[in-house]
């Protein structure tokens, strides 16, 4: 493990929250976004982790209205930013705020990208065009599921920020992984006890994630079956990539993750609430429940 990894994995800790909502760019809600950043901080969380198509952009304004917690891209499509800007746009922030950003790079998915093509090469030649550049593979992770973009995120880069996995997932990337890098899996939380309240809750947000091929591979791979990734998700399904319940049952299901290898967990609550509506009070309650 270099320098650059362990400084990283010192930084992130060992939670973080992973948010789309926190990634808009408008001036609309700024405000609230640097408060509600600077709170985390206070709450204790290691890292925030920009959802959906993110960038140096989207993260500049939040790693200046706190002062210690690292702002990642969960992530930065390989499709839509050239890879000399963003070297550009992470050199410029890294200047101005040390230590503060680590860009997390994805190969996206197919229905999403026109002209969408051999992913791992994409990936490689990004990964090429970055050295070019003089941006160091230890301020940068992958966005990786299978063994041959683990395998990349091991050679070139800090890491892995898997999205959507169990602690299966976590279990086989760490091996394909070694010890040395950074693994930061991504894992939803529906803060309700309420089974079928939580599950509802859970299934209409899963749902958009089953139309994507990456994504329902990966759960073939781990076992599940086509009936468990159709009509969104069975509750076998639910159940194994949403921790809801109560607060030590919620606890047990992130710690689960740790105990199969994991060095950080990206937490994403999710709530039956308006679309861009920021959680807070559930960040509160997560704090509160891994004090």
């Amino acid at each position: 493990m270099n320098d650059a990894t362990a400084a990283l994995k010192e930084s992130v800790g060992q939670y973080g929250v992973w948010s789309a909502q926190l990634r808009a760019d408008t001036p609309a809600g700024a405000a609230e976004r640097a408060d509600a950043v600077a709170e985390l901080e206070r709450l204790g969380f290691g890292a925030v982790w920009l959802g959906g198509n993110s960038s140096a952009r989207d993260a500049a304004p939040l790693v200046a209205a706190s002062s210690r917690v690292v702002v990642g891209t969960s992530i930065q499509s390989v499709w839509e930013h050239e890879a000399s800007a963003a070297a550009a746009s992470f050199a410029e922030l890294e200047v101005a705020h040390p230590g503060r950003f680590v860009l997390g790079l994805g190969v996206s998915h197919g229905p999403r990208v026109a002209g969408y093509g051999r992913p791992y090469a994409k990936m490689t030649g990004y990964l090429d065009e970055l050295d070019r550049a003089g941006m160091r593979p230890g301020h940068r992770v992958l966005a990786a599921l299978g063994p041959r973009m683990l395998e990349l995120a091991r050679d070139r880069a800090a890491g892995a920020i898997p999205y959507l996995v169990t602690p299966e997932h976590t279990a086989r990337a760490r091996e394909r992984l070694g010890e040395g890098p950074l693994l930061a899996p991504e894992f939803k939380v529906v803060l309700d006890t309420d089974p079928s309240r939580a599950r509802a809750t859970a299934r209409a947000f899963l749902a958009r994630y089953l139309e994507l091929p990456n994504y329902t591979r990966n759960f073939l791979s781990l076992g599940f079956t086509e009936d468990d990734v159709t009509g969104g998700g069975s509750d076998r399904l639910i159940d194994a990539v949403f921790a809801w319940g109560d607060e030590d049952t919620v606890r047990e299901r992130i710690a689960a993750f740790h105990d199969a290898g994991a060095d950080h967990v990206a937490l994403q609550v999710v709530e039956d609430a308006p679309a861009g509506t920021l959680p807070r009070e559930g960040w509160r309650r997560l704090a509160a429940l891994l004090a």
